[in-house]
């Protein structure tokens, strides 16, 4: 992957006639990332009429607007005259401790990948569990998290063949990224371990419980021990142990 670059301009794109995206840069990087979340909380700050959703990504800020209520261009002003060096008011930041259940039935590409890497599996679980993750973004489907700080020796390709199903909290790698997936889908992603966290559940208050800027922490359960977190996470409960982010943490 080229290396992250800060646009000398920040590029405004249409997607479809009611929505723009907002890029800052390319490439993977916290300080890129960083400066996606304090654009977007100015723009909440704002309040800015005709604005109905934001969505943060790895370098970018995609703004849902009403065509009916503000034009593409009278938003492109708006934006443009927000000072990034500004701080906005962000929200309140969470490290999350996600219990894994790895290998076996539960991630059935750890012994491949310890392979791969001429590791024993019992290395690749430490490994994987040693980092703190930055949330960079939820992805393309509901509760989807996408993680950076994977520890470089565990950078591993995608499979060849994708499964055409993996479970609800899917603890996966590919390439320099990690992740956690919040509902049943295909997958090419490593399959490590699995996680009782329900990341989305949409009958409970919060739908989503991880969020762009927070910060991850793995630890390994066993088998016992997910089955009834598991249960727990399907009464509503959160599960993961959450605690504040002090600014010099994020």
């Amino acid at each position: 992957m080229n290396p992250a670059r800060r646009y000398a301009q920040i590029c405004y794109s249409p997607v479809g006639d009611c929505a723009m995206l907002v890029e800052l840069g390319a490439g993977i990087d916290d300080s890129l990332n960083e400066t996606v979340l304090q654009l977007e909380a100015q723009i909440l700050k704002l309040a800015i009429h005709g604005i109905e959703e934001t969505t943060p990504a790895y370098n970018s800020l995609l703004l849902h607007y009403n065509p009916d209520i503000i034009s593409f261009s009278a938003l492109q002003e708006t934006v443009s005259a927000i000072d990034l060096n500004q701080t906005g008011d962000l929200r309140q930041r969470y490290l999350w401790r996600v219990p894994v259940c790895y290998g076996g039935e539960f991630g059935q590409d750890l012994d491949s990948v310890a392979n791969y890497h001429h590791l024993r599996p019992e290395d690749v679980i430490a490994r994987h569990c040693a980092p703190r993750y930055r949330v960079y973004m939820i992805g393309f489907a509901p509760g989807f998290t996408y993680l950076g700080g994977l520890d470089s020796t565990l950078h591993t390709p995608r499979r060849e063949n994708p499964r055409l199903q993996t479970p609800p909290g899917s603890i996966s790698i590919g390439g320099m990224q990690a992740l956690i997936a919040g509902v049943a889908m295909p997958s090419g992603w490593q399959l490590l371990g699995q996680t009782p966290v329900a990341t989305y559940q949409p009958d409970r208050d919060p739908h989503f419980l991880i969020a762009p800027g927070d910060a991850v922490e793995f630890f390994a359960i066993e088998a016992a021990e997910f089955d009834s977190l598991k249960q727990a996470a399907e009464r509503g409960e959160w599960v993961a142990e959450r605690s504040e982010l002090e600014v010099s943490q994020i």
